[in-house]
């Protein structure tokens, strides 16, 4: 007679990045697209065996007909910070678990102060969960930001339920966390940090979350590579992921988010670090326009578009003859390999001998373009980098590049174009299939072309004057200077 009866498995193998589990020790993780070198880890699941009730309601619930359920309109939290307001999608969904996750020294702590601040002023009381610093650290932060600490209580315990019996007795309207990765349980394995406490730690505020209908806020950290420090699975769980970033050389923030249950995950919030911590920077185009020299060489203006907002961005170029057998590219803001095609696009089909120069293209202010709008623009600021010749300071350009060198409209082209006319810019190179999206103002003077060497003719050339007619020998001659071919 065969005995079924089975003890449950007492350990998993797990890996540390991605929170990957097998049943058996497999040296690395083979979860595709990890990559992690570090080898699994063995924790002990015990703990967790008999812990598989609901979810939502810590006890078992007959399933529901979803027609029978009743919506409620839960509003949100609006706050005072318009920047913060359209990345979270209006405002603070009750109930929702957010991750905030940043570089060390981004400003994470800083802006979750700032949050709290902006609650308790309205009357809503918040619980400040801190494993990472005491609560005179704290104190000493908000007296810098000119924050009393009023309606604002603080919560020192690392362990999670500890934290959470202390949540019950003040029960605040919010809740924030700094950091995931300092928590703890009893009921998993392990330290601090690691994949088996991070998810469990994860689990345990986001059930006490839904239950009470309080909305928590968690700070995350940031690996060495530039991904979110723990289990995967943490982000699959909570209901908004937030990315604070910065650049060492700038003073602006930018907040992004990677996934929103409750909104658009294009829009960003930009932010400047101050000594009163973090300013809103409501018209961000206005403030990098007023830093930008007209007259320099190889930049370029692009209309790019983070969700609803049209941003006007300087790209920076610089080309200089290489010493190296290997020509160096270095893309800051840009898709590296976006920046590989257009210098070969470049190179090929418009006649600009970029294969023995080291190139070097940024996005002034910290900001980064992700769409295929700012191609014009990085060929634009490389052939005036090459030729050492300026760009006029009232042009813009939009267009996407082909392999062949042809232009490609893009998106909501009239409202990059009316952000450009807001700012004072009177002149636009467009691709040719734009003219019926483009209405024409007397603000504007859009530049229609067919090709990229029909765009660097109209930028560089004598066509780049406003008001002037030139015939097709001068054209020509315009060609032979620049050497274009």
């Amino acid at each position: 007679m065969v005995n079924r009866s089975r003890t449950p498995q007492r350990t998993q193998f797990v890996c540390r990045e991605c929170g990957h589990e097998s049943a058996r020790w497999l040296g690395f993780c083979p979860a595709p697209g990890c990559g992690s070198s570090l080898p699994l880890q063995e924790v002990d699941v015990v703990a967790r065996v008999g812990n598989r009730s609901s979810w939502l309601t810590g006890s078992g619930e007959r399933p529901r007909e979803l027609s029978q359920l009743a919506s409620e309109d839960r509003s949100r939290f609006a706050l005072p910070s318009e920047e913060f307001n359209r990345v979270l999608g209006g405002g603070i969904v009750p109930g929702s678990v957010a991750l905030l996750a940043g570089e060390p020294g981004v400003g994470k702590s800083t802006l979750l102060l700032q949050l709290a601040r902006y609650l308790s002023e309205s009357g809503r009381q918040v619980a400040y969960v801190s494993g990472e610093e005491s609560p005179h650290q704290i104190k000493l932060r908000s007296e810098r930001l000119g924050f009393a600490g009023d309606g604002v209580f603080l919560v020192s315990d690392t362990d999670v339920d500890l934290a959470l019996s202390n949540l019950d007795e003040c029960q605040p309207l919010l809740v924030i966390v700094d950091s995931i990765q300092t928590l703890f349980t009893q009921d998993a394995p392990a330290g601090p940090g690691s994949v088996a406490q991070v998810r469990e730690c994860g689990l345990k505020l986001l059930q006490w979350a839904k239950q009470r209908n309080v909305p928590v806020f968690l700070a995350g950290h940031m690996t060495k590579d530039g991904s979110l420090a723990g289990p995967r699975v943490l982000e699959h769980m909570v209901d908004l992921v937030m990315y604070l970033e910065a650049q060492d050389v700038s003073s602006y923030r930018i907040l992004r988010s990677g996934k929103n249950r409750f909104g658009s995950t294009t829009e960003i919030g930009v932010f400047e670090m101050t000594g009163q911590g973090l300013v809103e920077v409501p018209d961000p185009s206005q403030a990098l326009l007023a830093q930008r020299y007209e007259r320099a060489v190889g930049a370029s203006l692009v209309p790019a578009l983070e969700g609803t907002r049209p941003l006007m961005l300087e790209i920076q170029a610089l080309t200089s003859p290489a010493f190296a057998p290997v020509p160096r590219r270095v893309a800051n803001g840009v898709d590296y390999n976006r920046l590989l095609m257009l210098a070969a696009v470049a190179s090929r089909r418009c006649g600009l001998e970029l294969g023995g120069q080291d190139i070097i293209v940024n996005v002034a202010g910290g900001f980064r373009v992700n769409e295929p709008a700012a191609d014009l623009g990085i060929i634009l600021a490389l052939a005036s980098s090459l030729y050492n010749r300026p760009l006029d300071p009232q042009l813009v350009a939009v267009g996407e590049v082909g392999l062949s060198g042809e232009l490609r409209t893009v998106p909501q082209m009239e409202r990059r174009i009316t952000e450009a006319a807001r700012l004072g810019l009177s002149k636009c190179i467009l691709p040719e299939n734009a003219q019926d999206d483009v209405t024409r103002t007397s603000e504007m003077e859009p530049v229609f072309v067919r090709t990229v060497r029909q765009a660097l003719r109209a930028s560089l050339g004598s066509a780049g004057k406003a008001g002037v007619s030139i015939s097709e020998q001068e054209y020509e001659r315009d060609i032979d200077e620049l050497g274009f071919g």
